[in-house]
């Protein structure tokens, strides 16, 4: 008995492990292919449906279509090819048509202005003045000192007053000069003004016309005829010529210039040439060239509108102004030490 169960267990701890193995290839086996007969048939009936359904949906979008078309074109809302031949665009029957002669005199009947018939001319006239004058720039006041100054010199101290300054806009101007020198405790030497209408003809340049005033010695009013501006590198130039109410020529020219050593430190080079075209003895002034100044002024400029200086000027007088300057005791020569203020507003 014991031996039978003894073998019972060895064949059962045998077997197991064969039947193990094969377990899990067994389960990887694919099934048969089916015969066709055994392959099921598709459900036909399901897909006609589905087919019929989609048919007529695909119908009534394309009848829905078909309504939008109608109910567009019979609103209008489709706009017809237009027949530019039909019309006569570009033909040479249409350039026929343009009359060739004058415009009637009714056409010119209307005002120049469209506006001018509802606001009335008067109104709009003032208005185009004021636009034309903002658009050539607001009126100036200008006023300059440009040279005040004490001056030294062998025998009696002197002194030197130059302002000018004008009025207007970028065009047009009027301009107004005032220039005198003379000698502490005597009688101003010499002394005129001047009024000049001034006119744009370049950039930073104006032809000036106007009058001169002498207001010393024989007093005589000039024709002033000159231009003023400032030349390339910023040398500013002011030449004229004068005719006098005598008859006499004269001209004078007059340029300086800027050198900035800093920013408010500025050394001034100065010339001014005098001329004349005949002998005016009773000015003391030759014939040809009459008189040469030249000066440097250094300035510092405690503002733009404000600025002491100091300087040296030396002036001559050639030819027969020279000989007219012994005659009543004067010096042809004169070196001045300079002391002034520049300034404007």
């Amino acid at each position: 008995m014991i031996r039978a169960f003894f073998l019972l267990g060895t064949a059962l701890a045998v077997g197991t492990p064969a039947m193990a193995q094969e377990q899990p290839h067994a389960a990887h086996t694919m099934p048969a292919p089916q015969s066709p007969q055994e392959q099921p048939a598709h459900d036909m009936s399901s897909m006609d449906a589905e087919e019929t359904a989609s048919h007529d949906a695909d119908k009534d979008s394309a009848q829905s279509g078909e309504m939008s078309a109608m109910d567009h074109a019979a609103m209008g809302h489709g706009s017809p090819a237009m027949d530019h031949a039909a019309m006569g665009h570009g033909s040479p029957a249409m350039d026929a048509m343009i009359p060739e002669t004058a415009p009637p005199p009714q056409a010119f009947e209307n005002p120049g202005f469209a506006a001018d018939a509802f606001v009335g001319a008067d109104v709009m006239a003032a208005s185009r003045a004021e636009v034309i004058g903002e658009i050539r720039g607001p009126k100036v006041f200008w006023v300059q000192g440009d040279r005040l100054e004490y001056r030294a010199r062998q025998g009696e101290d002197g002194y030197l007053f130059d302002l000018q300054g004008y009025y207007g806009g970028d065009l047009n101007k009027f301009w107004f000069k005032a220039e005198g020198e003379g000698a502490f405790g005597e009688e101003i030497e010499s002394a005129e003004v001047q009024a000049l209408y001034s006119r744009a003809i370049a950039p930073f340049f104006d032809f000036q016309l106007g009058v001169k005033q002498d207001l010393t010695g024989p007093e005589r009013t000039h024709l002033a005829v000159g231009i003023q501006g400032l030349v390339p590198y910023e040398f500013e130039v002011d030449a004229a010529a004068f005719v006098s109410t005598k008859g006499d020529l004269t001209a004078r020219i007059e340029g300086e210039l800027d050198q900035r050593i800093t920013q408010r430190l500025i050394l001034q080079p100065r010339a001014e040439l005098s001329l004349a075209a005949q002998d005016i003895p009773e000015l003391g002034v030759g014939a040809g060239f009459d008189s040469v100044e030249l000066g440097v002024r250094l300035r510092y400029e405690f503002a733009r509108e404000f600025a002491p200086y100091v300087g040296v000027d030396q002036e001559w007088k050639l030819g027969d102004s020279a000989d007219f300057a012994r005659l009543a005791g004067e010096d042809p020569s004169v070196t001045n030490y300079v002391v002034g203020i520049r300034f404007w507003f």
